[in-house]
This record gives C-alpha cells, sequence and structure tokens, in this order.
C-alpha cells in the first residue's frame, strides 16, 4: 500500500461527514459516561457492541473508538472535583487533582487534564501509525516473568502514591494485595479468603473497592465537620496557555512514551501507564511549584497523557498480533470479529483500509477530544460549591448507585460500604489509600505470571530465579526493580538530604 493511499484511508473519518459524526459521538458520550463512578469505559463499549450489531464496519468501529478516547479522559473530572477516580486510569489523577479543587482551582487542573490527554492521545496515534511492528514485536519479547517483574515495579509505586511513611505505604499495598487475592485460586479452583462464604468466591471488584475507599470514604471525612464553607472555583480561564503547555512538554512526551509501551504490553493497560508515569514525573520533576500530593500540576500532566497514549499502544498488539491490549481492546478485537475481521499479522494485507482506519479514529477522536473536553466544565466545576450537608449524601448515594452498576448485586453496595469505612479508618490514621487500589489491580498480574513462570521451570524456584538474571529483558527489569527499591530506603533519602544541604 502507498503512502498516499495510507494518508487517504487514515483521512477517511473526515472525508465521510456519517463517520464523522459517529466518532464525535462517541467521544462526547465516553466524556459524560467516564464520569460518572461505576460506569467504566469497559462497559460502555461492550453495550455498543449490542447497538452496533448491524451497523457496517466502519461507523461501529469509529464510535467505539470515539468512547474509548472520551471515557478514559472523563474519569479524571470526577476525581478533581470528588475525588472519586470515574475510572481506575484516573487514580493517580486524584492525587493532585483534587488538593487543586480544595484551592478553588478545578477549573485550571480540568483544563490541564484536557489539554495533556489530547497530546498525549496524538502522541500515542502517531506512535500507532509509524511503530506498530516494530512496537509489537518488542512486546512479544516479553515473557511471564518479565511481567512479573513489571507488576513487582508497579508494586514500588508505593513510595509515589503513599505520604512519607514507607511502612505506611508498603502495609496499605499488602493490604490491597489480600484483598486482590480473594476468591477462587486460578489453576486448583481451592478457595482462598473466602471463610465459607459463597458471594466472596467471585473475589471482589475493584472497581468498588475503589469507589469505596476514594468516595464514599472521603465522604465520611467530610461529614465530620458541616460548617466549613465550600470553596469558590475560578473557572475564568479554563483553557491552558501556550508558556504554561511548552513548560511541560519535556515531562509531556517522556510520559506519553511510558503510556504507549506499557499500554503496547498486553494485559496492562491505561491504569498502570498512569501510575508509572506519576511516579517517573516525582521522581524526575526536582523543584515543583507545589509538593506532590498537594496540587502539584505534573502530578496532573504525568498520569493524564500516559493513560490516553496508552490507548495507541494497547492497539498495536490488537491489531498487529490479534492480542488485546487490555479490557476495552479485548471487546474491540470481539466486535471485529462479529464484522467479518481479523485482528493479527494479516490485517494490514487483507484489510489494511480498516487498520489505517483506525488508526486516523484514534488521532483524529483526540481532536473531538479538544473540543468536547472543555464542554460543561463551569457546570461541573459549580459541583464543589454545593453545601456538604447537600453534597456529601449526594456523594454516598452515587457511590451506591455506581457499586450497584458494576454487577448489578447488593453486596457489591455491602463491599463498597466496608471498604469506605476501612478508608475513612485508613485516612484517619494516615495511611494512603493509593497504594491499595495499586495492590488490588497489580495482584492478578503479579499471580498469573508468577505462575505461568514458574510453571516454564517445572516449577522449580531456583531455576526461575536463574532465568530472571539471565534474560536481558528480565534483568533490566530486576535493575530497576532494585534502584527504585533502594531509592525508597531511609539509608537513601538521608544521603539525598545531606547532599541537599552541603
Amino acid at each position: 500500500m502507498g503512502f498516499y493511499e495510507i494518508l487517504s484511508n487514515m483521512f477517511s473519518a473526515l472525508a465521510d461527514p456519517m463517520l464523522l459524526l459517529y466518532l464525535a459521538a462517541g467521544v462526547f458520550l465516553g466524556i459524560y459516561i467516564g464520569a460518572i463512578p461505576g460506569l467504566s469505559v469497559t462497559m460502555a463499549v461492550s453495550l455498543l457492541i449490542s447497538f452496533t450489531y448491524s451497523w457496517d464496519v466502519l461507523p461501529a468501529m469509529a464510535a467505539m473508538v470515539g468512547v474509548q478516547i472520551g471515557g478514559v479522559y472523563g474519569g479524571s473530572r470526577s476525581a478533581i472535583l470528588l475525588n472519586i477516580p470515574g475510572a481506575p486510569a484516573a487514580v493517580a489523577t486524584a492525587l493532585d487533582g483534587y488538593p487543586l479543587a480544595q484551592k478553588g482551582e478545578a477549573g485550571k487542573a480540568i483544563g490541564v487534564t484536557v489539554t495533556q490527554s489530547v497530546l498525549g492521545g496524538v502522541i500515542g496515534a502517531l506512535v500507532l501509525a509509524v511503530g506498530a511492528p516494530v512496537i509489537a514485536n518488542f512486546a512479544l519479547s516479553f515473557a511471564p516473568r518479565d511481567y512479573f517483574l513489571l507488576a513487582l515495579m508497579g508494586l514500588m509505586l508505593v513510595g509515589s502514591l503513599g505520604n512519607e511513611s514507607a511502612s505506611r505505604g508498603i502495609f496499605a499495598a499488602a493490604l490491597g494485595l489480600f484483598v486482590g487475592f480473594i476468591g477462587l485460586d486460578m489453576v486448583t479452583g481451592q478457595q482462598r479468603f473466602t471463610f465459607g462464604n459463597v458471594y466472596l468466591m467471585g473475589g471482589v471488584n475493584y472497581v468498588v473497592v475503589m469507589i469505596g475507599l476514594f468516595g464514599m470514604s472521603e465522604a465520611l471525612l467530610q461529614l465530620r465537620d458541616l460548617t466549613t464553607q465550600p470553596v469558590k472555583q475560578d473557572v475564568g480561564k479554563i483553557i491552558p496557555g501556550w508558556k504554561s503547555i511548552l513548560k511541560y512538554i519535556p515531562l509531556s512526551l517522556r510520559t506519553s512514551l511510558i503510556g504507549v509501551i506499557v499500554g503496547a504490553l498486553p494485559g496492562t493497560g491505561g491504569d498502570i501507564a498512569a501510575l508509572i508515569s506519576y511516579d517517573h514525573a516525582k521522581r524526575t520533576v526536582k523543584n515543583p511549584e507545589v509538593p506532590f500530593g498537594q496540587g502539584a500540576i505534573e502530578g496532573l500532566v504525568a498520569p493524564e497523557s500516559a493513560n490516553n497514549a496508552a490507548i495507541g499502544g494497547a492497539y498495536i498488539p490488537m491489531l498487529t498480533l490479534g492480542i488485546p491490549g487490555d479490557a476495552v481492546t479485548a471487546i474491540v478485537i470481539g466486535a471485529m470479529y462479529i464484522h467479518g475481521l481479523k485482528p493479527g499479522p494479516m490485517l494490514m494485507v487483507e484489510s489494511a483500509d480498516v487498520f489505517w482506519f483506525l488508526v486516523g479514529a484514534v488521532l483524529f477522536g483526540n481532536v473531538f477530544l479538544l473540543i468536547f473536553g472543555f464542554t460543561g466544565i463551569k457546570l461541573f466545576a459549580k459541583i464543589v460549591e454545593v453545601p456538604k450537608y447537600i453534597l456529601m449524601p449526594t456523594i454516598i448515594i452515587l457511590s451506591v448507585v455506581g457499586a450497584y452498576t458494576i454487577n448489578n448485586s447488593i453486596m457489591d453496595i455491602y463491599w463498597m460500604m466496608g471498604f469506605g469505612i476501612l478508608g475513612y479508618i485508613l485516612k484517619i490514621y494516615k495511611v494512603p489509600v493509593g497504594p491499595v487500589i495499586l495492590g488490588v489491580i497489580l495482584s492478578s498480574l503479579i499471580e498469573q505470571n508468577f505462575r505461568r513462570g514458574i510453571s516454564t521451570t517445572g516449577n522449580n524456584l531456583f531455576r526461575f530465579i536463574e532465568d530472571l538474571v539471565s534474560h536481558p529483558i528480565s534483568l533490566v527489569l530486576l535493575v530497576v526493580i532494585l534502584f527504585m527499591a533502594l531509592s525508597q530506603s531511609s539509608l537513601w533519602k538521608k544521603i539525598r538530604k545531606k547532599k541537599d544541604v552541603a
């Protein structure tokens, strides 16, 4: 296929007004679906399959891509305004977005997330267009042991997600791992930590945990003092100036590339990409205007550019290898099969027009995100200005509804309330709740890939360890993990403090 033919297929969304409309409508709906806790992007895209079953392939794909792009960004709105991430990919955004809202700068925070999401999304689309086969081959070279090490590297982020106490962060992450391991053993089917309760056999949904720990716990915390007056939000200037955008370009580029690479690794996704990028920003930005966790703009730039860039990354193994990069692309693969397509190495040969159309849809979907991302901000910002005695009960109701809609289960409401109370207790004792979510999200990735990795060695632990130090990718990841562990140690922090004083 020639260069001009490739461009023609990429820009076909612009040539057909109806395809443009489907893509735009998908982005718009995705933004507001993603902003509602409990209504995940995965759920929205899966529901679209039933609506688009009888459609032609291009309109169906355009709508799904649009919803995914809008939904990943939309989760940041509730994260900033209510401290309830609308999607797992927005967990890191809440760490600095919510403190900004408490200072009356919700409009500024949302404006930054829009521009950074668009920038990350465009970079992800360009990498998808240029380097899909190369990155796909690199992702394919990852063995189960490498994914295990990648998950362990994710656990090292507790130092960035928590407070100054490393022990509290480790405790919170261990608690999250414990929750993630509840249910049936993936190999033997043995019950683990279920205590004979049939409702625990299916495990605890991490979205329920997230809503409880962030939403319900924050409402309970705020209800202790209803006399505090709501903060007036400054929404006079929402769109960041060029000077501000250019200032963070180096960080945006780095974290966007992290997002693409992590997104291209099957089974990861935007949530892990956002957390790793937040950690990267916290380690590399030497003198932020405001400390991380207290409203640092860099704390918004890093996760928001990464989680949208991860969309382009996730499409790389899906389109070139037929392997889903995350939960949403797994659904998109199913939709492609329904429409008679075969994602994989032959897609660029048999259906090259569809391949390049999808690349173009990811690119131009971010143009619509730039347009629609700035809509409704003033109205959304008014939420924070509602008096506490009205807002907090409303948040509790939204948390209940969000937990129920995940599986239409009353038990999920009970779990959400339980984790809300747990989060309330943790916050009182200054234990960070971010590492708990991190532990829950990474638990399955750690367990599955450890078991797969050790099974390839005949269940020989010593051979497994030998593989970790004898393969290049594994060795590099192992060195990174050791460096991260060392950088979080108290001895290293003392050395750095002495160096700064000198």
